[in-house]
C-alpha cells in the first residue's frame, strides 16, 4: 500500500467520519449488529484488503486482520486493536482511533522494512460500549469464555430483539459470520484455550478519558490499571394515580425514591473520592399527569479498588432501601456486570514506556473499562497505550484528540508492535 503514515492515518479517519453521525448533534450512534455497524465492518475488512491482511471472523461479531510473515506464522501472535462502537451519541475516538492507529501502525513497520517474527493482529471487538444489550465488552467477554453463550443469547435490546437474534439478522449487513457461535479464530465453548494458544499478548491504543496526559504534557502514555466498575439495574415500585387528585401525603411515588437516591450517590461517590452516575431512567406510564408506577434507573458505579466499590455501591443501595420504606415503595437491584479490579502486567508496562526518545512515558491509571481489561483478566499479557486527549471530555460529541497527537500514537504503537514482534 503506497502513501505516507499521515496521509493514510488522515484518509482513513476522513472515510470513516461520515458513518454514523447524527447530522443534528455531530455525535455518534454506532450500535451493533445494525446497518451502520454493517457499513463499518465492511471499513474494515477493505482496509485490512488493501494491505494483504486475511481476516477472520467469529460467531459473536469479532473481526480480526492478521499480519503473517513468511516465517513464524505458527508462533502465537501479538494482537492490537480497538472496537467501531459507540455508546449513544457519542465521540468520534473512543475506540476507532485504536483500530485506525493499529493499521495505520502496520503500514508505518512496513515503510521500515520491518519484518516480525510473529503475526500481528488488528482486532476489532463487538459491543464493547454495551450501549445495545447493556453488558460492556460483550464481544471480548465471549472471545475469552469470561461470558458462556448459553448465558449471552438471551440477552435482549430496549425493544426487546435477542443477541441470538440481532446476530442471526446481521448476516445481511455485511457482517461475515459463516462459523457461527460455535467457532471461529477466538473459538467457541473452549475460547478461552483457543484464544490464549493463538495470542502472545495484547496492546490496545485507545483516546485518554480524562486529563491526565494533558497535565503532564505528554501526547502518549501507558496504562497501569483500570478500575474496578459496575452496572447496576434499580427497580423502584410504587403506585400510579391521578397527579392532580391525590394529596401529596397520600402517594407511593417511586420517583421521589429514585431522586434521593440520585442525590446520595452523587453525596457518597464524592465524599469516597470515588464515581458514580446514574445515566439511563426507564418511567412508567411516563405520563406527564400521572404519578408513576414504576421508575427502573441504572447505576454506573466506580471505585479505586473492589472494596471501595463494594463500599460505595452498599452505601446507596442503603440510603435508597431507608428511603423506600418512608416513601411507601419497594426498590430490588440487580448487579447486571461487575469487571474487578485490573493491574496490567507491570514488566510489559514498564518494558513500552522506556527507552523514548525524549524520555519515558507516563504510567498512569484509567477509570474506564476496556476491552484490554477483558483479555488481562483472562490471562494474556496486557498493555494499553493512551493518546492525548485536550479536553478530557469522553462519551461525548466533544471528544477530540489532535492529529498531532494521533500521529505521535500512530507511531508509538508501531514502536510498541516492533518490540514485541522482533
Amino acid at each position: 500500500m503506497g502513501g505516507s503514515m499521515p496521509d493514510d492515518f488522515e484518509r482513513m479517519w476522513s472515510d470513516l467520519a461520515p458513518l454514523g453521525r447524527s447530522s443534528v448533534s455531530g455525535g455518534y450512534f454506532r450500535q451493533p449488529f445494525t446497518g451502520v455497524d454493517g457499513e463499518l465492518r465492511s471499513w474494515f475488512i477493505a482496509q485490512a484488503g488493501r494491505r494483504g491482511l486475511a481476516v477472520e471472523a467469529d460467531g459473536f461479531g469479532n473481526l480480526v486482520a492478521w499480519w503473517r510473515p513468511d516465517r513464524g506464522a505458527d508462533r502465537r501472535g501479538v494482537l492490537t486493536g480497538s472496537h467501531l462502537d459507540s455508546v449513544l451519541d457519542g465521540g468520534a475516538y473512543d475506540g476507532p482511533l485504536g483500530v485506525v492507529s493499529a493499521l495505520a501502525a502496520v503500514d508505518v513497520l512496513r515503510s521500515r522494512g520491518f519484518v516480525p517474527s510473529r503475526p500481528i493482529g488488528v482486532s476489532v471487538f463487538a459491543e464493547e460500549e454495551g450501549s445495545r444489550f447493556g453488558l460492556a465488552c460483550l464481544g471480548s467477554r465471549l472471545a475469552t469464555g469470561a461470558l458462556s453463550w448459553d448465558a449471552a443469547r438471551s440477552l435482549r435490546d430496549r425493544d426487546g430483539v435477542s443477541l441470538e437474534d440481532a446476530l442471526a439478522a446481521s448476516s445481511g449487513l455485511g457482517l461475515e459470520l459463516e462459523l457461527g457461535p460455535s467457532g471461529g479464530w477466538l473459538g467457541g465453548g473452549a475460547a478461552a484455550p483457543s484464544l490464549r494458544e493463538r495470542v502472545e499478548c495484547f496492546v490496545e491504543l485507545h483516546v485518554e478519558q480524562g486529563r491526565d496526559l494533558v497535565d503532564r504534557g505528554a501526547a502518549v502514555g501507558v496504562a497501569s490499571e483500570i478500575w474496578p466498575h459496575g452496572r447496576y439495574r434499580f427497580d423502584f415500585t410504587g403506585s400510579a394515580n391521578h397527579a392532580g387528585t391525590t394529596r401529596m401525603e397520600d402517594r407511593r411515588d417511586p420517583m421521589l425514591t429514585y431522586a434521593m437516591t440520585a442525590l446520595a450517590a452523587n453525596e457518597q461517590a464524592r465524599a469516597a473520592g470515588q464515581r458514580a452516575t446514574f445515566g439511563r431512567l426507564e418511567v412508567a406510564p411516563n405520563g406527564t399527569n400521572a404519578i408513576p408506577s414504576r421508575v427502573t434507573a441504572w447505576l454506573d458505579a466506580r471505585g479505586s479498588t473492589d472494596g471501595a466499590l463494594a463500599d460505595l455501591v452498599d452505601a446507596i443501595v442503603g440510603q435508597a432501601t431507608d428511603r423506600a420504606g418512608r416513601d411507601g415503595t419497594s426498590l430490588e437491584v440487580t448487579p447486571e456486570s461487575v469487571t474487578g479490579a485490573v493491574v496490567f502486567d507491570p514488566a510489559l508496562a514498564t518494558r513500552l514506556a522506556a527507552d523514548h526518545e525524549g524520555g519515558d512515558w507516563p504510567v498512569i491509571p484509567t477509570m474506564a473499562g476496556h476491552d484490554a481489561g477483558i483479555l488481562s483478566a483472562a490471562g494474556i499479557p496486557t498493555a494499553m497505550l493512551f493518546v492525548r486527549n485536550p479536553t478530557g471530555v469522553s462519551h461525548s460529541p466533544e471528544e477530540h484528540a489532535e492529529i498531532a497527537d494521533c500521529l505521535v500514537g500512530v507511531s508509538a504503537l508501531a514502536d510498541t508492535l516492533e518490540r514485541l514482534a522482533r
